[in-house]
C-alpha cells in the first residue's frame, strides 16, 4: 500500500487539485514527508530552531506535527538571510501546449477540452507549471529569493527574485495565469536573461527545448560564463519520446500550423533514432559545460525534479 504523502507526487493526482498555490503546496509536503524515507533518507529540510508558542505568533508556521505527537504547541523559526537566489526560466512557447492521449493518438488539447484521470497526459506546459511552482514553495520554505522569467519568442513576463511571502504569491499568480502562445526563441531569451542577471545564483530552465539546439546549448553557457550554476528541466510528452501510431495520421506543428500527411510505420524508427540523438545531444553538451540535465516526461512524479534541485542546492551551500 503506498504512503499518503507519495499520493501528491503522481502528477494524475495533482492535477485534480484546485489552484496551483494548493497543487504546490501538497507536493512540497508530501515530498518533505517523504524525505527520510528511502532512497532520499540522505536529504532533509531544515528550520534554524523551534520555539514555544506565545499569544500573537501567526499560526500558520505552527509545526501541527510536533502538536500530534506531543500536544504542545511549537513555532518554527527560520534563519533570516536568504541563502541562494534562484531564477526559474520558464517556456510558453505553443509546442508546451502538446499532451497526448493515453494509449491513443497524438492531440493538441485546449483549454476547454474535458480531461479525466484516465484519458490524457498533462500538457507539458501543466506539468511545468507544478514543477516550477512547487520548486518555488521550496525554495521559500527556506528563505531562498526566487524569481521568474516567463517567455515565447520573448520575455512576457519578470518577477524580481524576493525571499518575501508577497513575492511568492505573484510569482504563484503569474505561473498560473501563463499561458501558450507564438513560437519559440529559447536561446535569444536565455542569452538576454544571462546578459541582466547582477548577481551569480541558480538558474533552472524549464522548456521543450524545441529550438536550434547549438544556439540554445550556447546560451546555457553563457550563464556558466558568468559564474551561474545551471539544471535544465527538459520537459517532452511520452509519445514525443516514443511515438506509436499504427494508422496515417496528420501531424500539425502547433507554432506554425503547418500540417503533413504522413505513414508511421515508416517513420517510427527514424524519429525514435531523432529523439534519441536530440536528447543525447543536450544531455552530452550540458554535461560537458557543468549544467545539469534532468529529462522528464509528463508523467514523472515530482521529486525527481525536486530531488535535482536539492543536489545542486546542497553542492553550492
Amino acid at each position: 500500500m503506498r504512503s499518503e504523502y507519495n499520493r501528491y507526487l503522481k502528477p494524475e493526482v495533482v492535477s485534480r487539485l484546485a489552484n496551483l498555490e494548493l497543487k504546490a503546496k501538497f507536493v512540497v509536503e508530501g515530498f518533505i514527508a517523504g524525505l527520510h524515507k528511502s532512497p532520499y533518507h540522505g536529504f532533509s529540510v531544515e528550520f534554524a530552531q523551534h520555539r514555544q508558542y506565545m499569544p500573537g505568533d501567526d499560526i500558520k508556521f505552527l509545526d501541527w506535527k510536533i502538536l500530534g505527537r506531543t500536544d504542545r504547541y511549537y513555532i518554527k523559526q527560520y534563519e533570516e538571510e536568504t541563502n541562494l537566489k534562484s531564477y526559474l526560466i520558464f517556456d510558453t512557447s505553443k509546442s508546451m501546449s502538446f499532451a497526448s492521449l493515453r494509449g491513443h493518438g497524438a492531440k493538441r488539447r485546449g483549454r476547454s477540452n474535458l480531461k479525466t484521470e484516465n484519458d490524457s497526459q498533462l500538457s507539458k506546459i501543466e506539468y511545468a507549471k507544478y514543477l516550477a511552482a512547487s520548486l518555488a514553495v521550496l525554495m521559500h520554505f527556506q528563505k531562498d529569493a526566487t524569481g521568474l522569467v516567463v517567455y515565447d519568442e520573448s520575455i512576457k513576463n519578470y518577477v524580481r527574485p524576493k525571499s518575501t511571502n508577497q513575492n511568492l504569491k505573484l510569482l504563484l499568480n503569474t505561473l498560473s495565469n501563463a499561458e501558450t502562445s507564438g513560437k519559440t526563441n529559447t536561446a535569444s531569451v536565455l542569452n538576454e536573461v544571462a546578459d541582466k542577471l547582477k548577481r551569480r545564483g541558480l538558474v533552472i530552465v524549464f522548456s521543450d527545448l524545441f529550438d536550434d539546439q547549438k544556439k540554445v546549448i550556447n546560451a546555457l553557457k553563457h550563464f556558466r560564463h558568468y559564474g551561474n550554476e545551471v539544471i535544465v528541466f527538459h520537459i517532452l510528452d511520452p509519445q514525443e519520446m516514443n511515438m506509436f501510431i499504427d494508422s496515417p495520421v496528420i501531424f500539425k506543428d502547433l507554432e506554425t500550423n503547418k500540417e503533413l500527411l504522413t505513414q508511421p510505420l515508416q517513420l517510427m524508427e527514424a524519429y525514435k533514432e531523432a529523439v534519441q540523438s536530440f536528447i543525447e545531444t543536450y544531455k552530452r553538451e550540458c554535461r560537458a559545460a557543468g549544467i545539469d540535465y534532468v529529462l522528464l516526461s509528463t508523467d514523472t512524479p515530482f521529486d525527481k525534479g525536486l530531488i535535482e534541485y536539492l543536489n545542486k542546492r546542497k553542492k553550492l551551500m
